[in-house]
């Protein structure tokens, strides 16, 4: 089951206590203070990690602790401090302050670890008080107490090329096509209830990830269809692909929808949600080009892309394979053009920026 958000409360480790003891020695007053200083408290670290792509295991976990710092000892030892709490998190995985809203990580690679709940310190044992107007200090501290957070996790995919589109477009049809993704698939809308990745073999055994953010319709951004849920997927991409279709029209009954009309609802929607986000590089795919329907309309709709609204067109058959090898050719060609995608700088800019509330 795909889990993309939850949340969890966080307790660091209490730092141990300082102590206080005297050294047993003739002539020296109460024998001399030998009491150590209190350990540290445990951390809470997040990791990222490749082998995970959900937080399954977090979502009926309430509370993670760190252990507690050990007490100092006598003879001035120090007390052992815990060792951090270290939970894995799959890589894309934002961390918010749940009370406050704010961002206190973003996990973008294998490995990459953030601390987030320290530890106390721990306290002074009664040697770290000795001074030459207090030879025998019978004082000490305790420890502090380590930080707790009310947290909440979100994974936010991050992938080289986002396919957005209405439901049953073929969306993941053409991912599992054109990679060794296996998403199911269906003749009804709504098949996809999470997003699926694939990776896609390029030229020059260059590769790049592809993404599919399901469930979108107009008004995703208020949250109508899945879209609120996936459109934070998309915000990680390089480049935007719009997969549109041509709906098949039964005689004598109209159809409410049309590619063209499906396009601009979701341009719109992305827009909403976050306007950074149609700065970006765009590709318009049109799908069923086996369908005859669908082939009548395509110098149609290729001039209206290309020509009207700037923005490159393919035509395409997931089902037959047309056309499919010069479809990855200019999804290859925008992810690997430095002049305009590429790099994480188009998203890492979009983290900042709230997605848009209602109009």
């Amino acid at each position: 089951m795909f889990v993309d958000e939850c949340e969890i409360k966080v307790i660091a480790g209490r730092g141990g206590d300082g102590m206080v003891s005297f050294r047993r020695e003739k002539y020296v007053a109460k024998g001399g203070p030998n009491g150590g200083d209190g350990g540290d408290g445990g951390d809470v670290v997040f990791e990222g990690t490749t082998n995970e792509h959900t937080l399954m295991e977090y979502r009926h976990i309430k509370r993670m602790e760190a252990d507690n710092g050990r007490p100092g000892g006598s003879k001035g030892k120090t007390g052992a401090s815990a060792e951090p709490k270290v939970a894995k998190v799959p890589v894309g995985t934002v961390v918010y302050d749940a009370d406050t809203g704010e961002q206190l990580a973003d996990l973008t690679e294998e490995g990459q670890r953030v601390v987030v709940a320290e530890g106390g310190d721990g306290g002074f044992g009664n040697l770290h008080f000795k001074s030459s107007t207090n030879q025998a200090p019978r004082q000490s501290t305790p420890g502090e107490e380590g930080e707790t957070r009310n947290l909440r996790l979100e994974i936010k995919l991050i992938a080289d090329v986002g396919l957005v589109g209405y439901p049953s477009v073929g969306k993941s049809t053409l991912i599992s096509t054109i990679s060794g993704a296996k998403p199911k698939t269906g003749d009804y809308p709504f098949t996809t209830q999470a997003p699926n990745l694939g990776v896609v073999q390029w030229h020059d055994h260059r590769e790049f990830v592809v993404a599919d953010c399901p469930g979108l319709i107009e008004g995703a951004h208020r949250g109508e269809g899945l879209g609120i849920q996936f459109l934070k997927h998309v915000e990680r991409t390089d480049v935007i692909a719009h997969v549109i279709e041509v709906p098949q029209q039964a005689e004598g009954v109209p159809t409410d929808r049309d590619p063209i009309d499906d396009f601009e609802a979701i341009y719109h929607e992305l827009e909403s949600y976050n306007p950074k986000l149609i700065e970006r590089p765009q590709l318009v795919i049109l799908n069923k080009i086996d369908l005859p329907w669908v082939q009548e309309r395509v110098d149609e709709l290729r001039e209206y892309f290309e020509d009207e609204v700037g923005i490159p067109f393919v035509a395409v058959s997931a089902a037959t394979g047309e056309n499919l090898q010069a479809m990855v050719d200019q999804l290859g060609e925008l992810v690997y053009d430095d002049s305009v995608s590429g790099s994480a700088e188009w998203w890492e800019a979009d983290l900042d920026e709230s997605p848009a509330e209602d109009d």
